[in-house]
């Protein structure tokens, strides 16, 4: 048996017929929507783009686009500085 039989997997391709994932990319959800600008008044659509924690969601998690993703960030930071988020998940003792 040569080398090269040996690398070849059950479907006669080489890596051992292993289908390697690929991640289908995601859609920027307000790029679909075509908003220009993101309010830090509405806490509900924010509240979807943090954590539990309190953590901004990565654009890996959520999909959004650069662009977006630095709007998102703004208008979290300044909701939480008006007290429309909370800054940190209380603590349940």
């Amino acid at each position: 048996m040569t080398d090269d039989e040996r690398s070849e997997g059950p479907s006669g391709g080489p890596g051992g017929g292993r289908r390697r994932f690929v991640r289908r990319p995601r859609l920027c959800a307000f790029c679909a929507e075509r908003v220009k600008s993101l309010d830090y008044k509405q806490s509900e659509m924010l509240k979807r783009h943090v954590t539990e924690q309190g953590k901004i969601r990565s654009r890996r998690e959520t999909g959004t686009c650069a662009k977006h993703q630095r709007m998102l960030a703004k208008a979290v930071k300044r909701a939480r500085h008006l007290a429309l988020l909370p800054f940190k998940a209380e603590r349940i003792r």
